[in-house]
């Protein structure tokens, strides 16, 4: 099949939430994960009608891209904006490290007393998942993938619109063969 690569994005920017407690959030990315704080905005805009004054901190990935939060001087805005995640392990932010990244991050998180339901670990086959929600409802994985990442990705790619459509047909037979 012939298909058509039309240029996208280059790579995540930044991913955002809204929190209720900034420093609570700087401590569990810069502190447990080891994601640096590398930006706080303190901010005064016309937004959706009315002047908003808040505070956009930036906790930053090795490729430049970030996690960034928000925080509104006014309680009023903040229970507007607040970001109303509603548990489930469907919605998260996943991040690619390496093992001995994932290892660090395990560690550190028991050490600062986080447990199961907040945190678990899970073999997908092609990659091995530690999930963790932070102090926002977000939950966050770390996934380390296989080592034959690159062979995988391909015969996945290669039959990605097959799939999908053997699945939309009502075939839902597993093709994950690395369990």
């Amino acid at each position: 099949m012939n298909r058509t690569v039309t240029p996208g994005p280059i790579r995540l920017h930044h991913h955002a939430t809204v929190t209720d407690d900034q420093e609570a959030t700087r401590a569990f990315y810069e502190d447990v994960i080891g994601m640096p704080l590398v930006a706080t905005w303190a901010e005064k805009d016309m937004l959706f009608g009315a002047e908003r004054t808040y505070c956009h901190t930036f906790f930053a990935l090795a490729d430049g891209s970030a996690l960034a939060f928000f925080q509104f001087a006014d309680p009023a805005d903040q229970a507007l904006f607040k970001t109303d995640i509603n548990f489930t392990p469907f919605r998260h932010v996943a991040l690619a490290v390496d093992q001995g990244t994932q290892d660090a991050i395990r560690k550190r998180i028991h050490e600062a007393g986080y447990r199961e339901p907040d945190t678990f670990v899970l073999d997908h086959g092609y990659c091995v998942s530690l999930y963790i929600t932070d102090p926002n409802g977000l939950i966050v994985e770390f996934s380390v993938d296989h080592p034959d990442v690159e062979k995988i990705s391909e015969e996945r790619r290669s039959s990605a619109r097959e799939d999908l459509a053997r699945w939309l047909a009502g075939d839902h037979t597993s093709n994950n063969t690395y369990r």
